[in-house]
């Protein structure tokens, strides 16, 4: 049982054709999968145990060696580790757990990254196969809860299918636009021995699968034609340049055309924040020029990005007088939001590779220089970078100072709300894939698992969570994971006590009315320690810089809690439903 947008999948059997012969020892379905997951060179997977699932556990405990695993508190917290550490990676993260209520608290990070176009390969365990329809003790349709929120789905009923089965996973999870896949694992078939050969076969095509990577020559040629004639061209880029390992490409593309660029949120750190071409990132948060000049371009080139409503505000009235290019792996996303006049369906790296011969050498200082004219008037207004201030601590100036101190070389992991667009704004990257945030989704409760899961899939890098006090609530059990770990991740809690982002549209736009958003936080730094990790706050600004200094010389996972303006908001803002031109300053 599986589908793949309904797409029934035609690979050839990657299991040897052999039969048992009497005496002879074959894998059982849960070895198996571990195997494959050796076979794709897999090195670390998150996981919660339970009854379904068992086998599978039982199989790992002879591949501790090889394989690690780390026991989180709560299964939505695996699926988010898993994020964070392929975001960081570059590989497919792996979730392993347990049927029905285990599953359904995986839904979370499967939709997760379903949106935020994030690799995984999810394993579920299911009840025994002849139970299955019979509402069998933690039975859930796996299949039909996550068919609307993954890649792909399979219900592996026979060990058999186990190695062809996983190498599909695997291909499906990473190839092309990236996702999750969700893959239900009978109880029966983990425990019953396969009667064939295990035999793995990576999958490098699929009939019924081919995501398009070289775009057409054609649609390149055309693309080129529109830049070269452009006055005022613009390039917009997004998570897409990250998850295609753009980054040089796009870099050697920008500094032969001479062309400003801007980002989405999610294709932060793709450029580093001070390239003389970098005007800074757009959308409702976003920073007053970028968004206001997009109604100024004449060609728009969007790289990697799918014109979110939170990029574009009102759709129909973004960038109207532009002609848009438009490279895009997906097929679905082009002209879905947007009418591109240039449409170049493929990969991002192998778009700009094909470009750079047919793109001329550009001068577009003028052209620049307006947008940094506005950038001014925007520092002017809302630059929060002055540590010598009265009343209480700025969220920005937490974010400003951290980013000095790390020379913007960190990778931040941020939660969801005010602390995430003020961090967005303030840190300067220098790095990519140093940014990692829930986008599409904006899920709180991401931040404290994706911190760890970043971790382990950079070990060597600085990883600081910058976490709302209401998001931090959410997953605040897997502190117990990172202490238990012992990776030395970086926390801070930017406490207001309020649901702030929340706040702050109640303020604007519902007359005052704070409707349950004001919060009565727990003791945090004594809760971290009760776990093991140490900790302290900071509530007055004298005391910042050394606060932050005792967070990052610790050796192992710290926790800081600074104690920010109650009421503060978070500008420039483009109210939901408005031009990108109506940006808000106050």
């Amino acid at each position: 049982m599986g589908n793949l947008l309904e797409i029934e999948l035609k690979q050839e059997t990657l299991v040897a054709p052999a039969e048992a012969k009497e005496g002879q020892t074959f894998l059982s379905g849960a070895q198996a999968m571990m195997e494959c997951l050796l076979a794709e060179s897999v090195e670390n997977i998150f996981g919660y145990p339970g009854g379904a699932i068992m086998p599978t556990y039982d199989a790992l405990y002879d591949y501790i060696d090889r394989i690690k695993h780390t026991l989180v508190r709560h299964e939505q917290g695996a699926g988010h580790a898993a994020q964070g550490y392929a975001r960081v990676s570059g590989r497919t993260g792996v979730c392993l757990v347990t049927s029905g209520p285990g599953g359904t608290n995986l839904i979370t990070p499967i939709a997760d990254a379903i949106i935020d176009c994030t690799p995984l390969v999810c394993i579920v365990g299911q009840v025994k196969s002849t139970l299955l329809g019979t509402d069998a003790f933690q039975e859930t349709d796996m299949i039909g809860v996550t068919t609307p929120v993954c890649k792909w789905n399979y219900q592996i009923t026979d060990p058999n299918e186990v190695p062809e089965i996983m190498a599909k996973a695997f291909f499906i999870a990473k190839s092309g636009k990236p996702g999750p896949v969700v893959i239900d694992f009978a109880r029966d078939a983990q425990a019953a021995k396969m009667t064939k050969p295990f035999v793995y076969k990576k999958v490098e095509k699929m009939v019924s699968y081919s995501p398009r990577i070289v775009p057409k020559q054609d649609q390149i040629e055309k693309a080129a034609e529109l830049i070269n004639k452009a006055k005022r061209p613009y390039i917009l880029f997004g998570h897409g340049v990250l998850i295609a390992d753009a980054v040089q490409e796009l870099l050697d593309f920008v500094e032969k055309t001479d062309i400003p660029c801007a980002s989405t949120l999610l294709g932060l750190s793709a450029m580093p924040n001070n390239h003389p071409n970098y005007m800074g990132w757009l959308g409702m948060h976003g920073m007053y020029a970028p968004n206001v000049m997009t109604d100024e371009c004449d060609v728009l080139i969007a790289i990697g990005m799918r014109f979110d409503d939170r990029v574009t505000g009102d759709s129909t009235k973004f960038a109207p007088q532009a002609k848009i290019i438009h490279i895009e792996i997906d097929p679905s996303e082009v002209d879905k939001i947007k009418k591109a006049e240039a449409p170049v369906i493929g990969d991002a790296k192998e778009a700009l590779k094909m470009l750079m011969p047919l793109v001329k050498k550009g001068d577009f200082t003028g052209w620049k220089n307006e947008f940094r004219k506005l950038d001014v008037k925007e520092y002017d207004k809302v630059t929060l970078r002055d540590l010598n201030q009265e009343g209480k601590i700025k969220m920005a100036e937490v974010v400003a100072l951290l980013s000095d101190k790390t020379n913007g070389e960190a990778c931040i992991v941020v939660d969801v709300g005010q602390h995430q667009m003020v961090t967005a704004r303030y840190y300067q990257f220098r790095k990519p894939n140093s940014y990692i945030a829930s986008g599409g989704l904006g899920t709180m409760g991401f931040a404290i698992p994706a911190s760890f899961g970043a971790k382990v899939g950079a070990p060597d890098r600085e990883v600081v969570g910058i976490i709302g006090d209401g998001c931090f609530q959410m997953t605040i059990q897997e502190l117990g994971t990172i202490a238990q770990s012992g990776l030395a991740v970086k926390m801070i809690i930017l406490n207001n006590n309020f649901l702030g982002m929340v706040r702050q549209w109640q303020q604007l736009f519902f007359d005052n009315r704070y409707s349950f958003v004001e919060l009565q936080n727990p003791d945090f730094i004594t809760i971290a320690k009760g776990f093991g990790i140490d900790g302290h706050t900071c509530s007055e600004r004298e005391n910042l810089s050394d606060s932050l200094d005792k967070m990052l010389d610790s050796k192992k996972a710290y926790l800081l809690e600074v104690i920010v303006e109650k009421e503060e908001n978070v500008f420039p803002m483009v109210p939901a439903g408005t031009s990108v031109s109506e940006i808000r300053l106050e």
